[in-house]
């Protein structure tokens, strides 16, 4: 068992995922980089922390989901903090969006949950401590037109966020979100170009954040806010108070 304390963090390779892992490995975490399609970047990723391990699995994919599991029990044999980042989405009104892509888009909600379940019962239940941070977004809260499916999950992670705060009452485990919004990712640069000046018409700011600033709140759960459990944080420059 690894005598540091352990950090997974889902869709590390790039983003706010790879700024998640880089705050946390500061922070003296040993980091479990996991990625789908994005090896390249979590491998150059892992060379630039340093100590950490590299965790690939399909989160739609339960069967993949348990190998994963698995693999951290070997290489860390304990899980102190986990932030639930991958992200999935898909642009398009409800007219044109393809049911093959709404569900995707619930198949990797489902693959959190269950990711968050093993994790929760093999590791921080026995530990009796853990933190889980849950990466929503503002539209969770704002809704956006052309992406109904992705508005839908974010909104429910954050409901997840708050129900499993209740669940784990007692248990010294403390869940949280951070919710996002308009940030420099390859995901927003996918988004329309009158969409993004619309909403940084309405950033308090007036400028996209960067991932980092994401990375700061996550690293603030994960080893400070010991009386913060069931919210959502926002991180938006003022485009939603909430």
């Amino acid at each position: 068992m690894s005598e540091r304390p352990v950090a997974i963090i889902t869709g590390g390779g790039k983003g706010i995922g790879a700024a998640c892992c880089r705050a946390l490995s500061r922070e003296g975490f040993l980091v479990g980089v996991h990625y789908r399609n994005s090896g390249e970047q979590a491998t150059a990723l892992l060379s630039e922390i340093g100590d950490g391990f590299l965790l690939q699995a399909d989160l739609a994919d339960i069967d993949q989901v348990e190998v994963m599991v698995n693999r951290v029990k070997e290489e860390a044999g304990r899980v102190d903090v986990l932030v639930n980042n991958a992200g999935l989405s898909f642009n398009a009104d409800i007219v044109s969006m393809k049911i093959e892509q709404f569900d995707a888009q619930r198949a990797l909600m489902r693959g959190t949950w269950y990711l968050t379940k093993r994790i929760i019962r093999l590791f921080m239940l026995r530990q009796k401590s853990g933190r889980i941070i849950n990466i929503s977004s503002v539209v969770g809260h704002t809704g956006n037109a052309g992406q109904i499916p992705y508005t839908m999950e974010k909104a429910a992670l954050d409901a997840f966020t708050k129900s499993l705060s209740q669940e784990l009452a007692g248990r010294n485990i403390l869940v949280n979100s951070v919710a996002p919004g308009l940030i420099e990712t390859e995901m927003t640069q996918d988004l329309p170009e009158e969409v993004q000046k619309r909403i940084l018409a309405n950033i308090t700011l007036g400028r996209i954040g960067r991932p980092e600033e994401v990375a700061e709140v996550v690293a603030f759960l994960a080893v400070k806010g010991s009386y913060i459990s069931g919210s959502v944080i926002h991180v938006n420059g003022g485009l939603y108070g909430g």
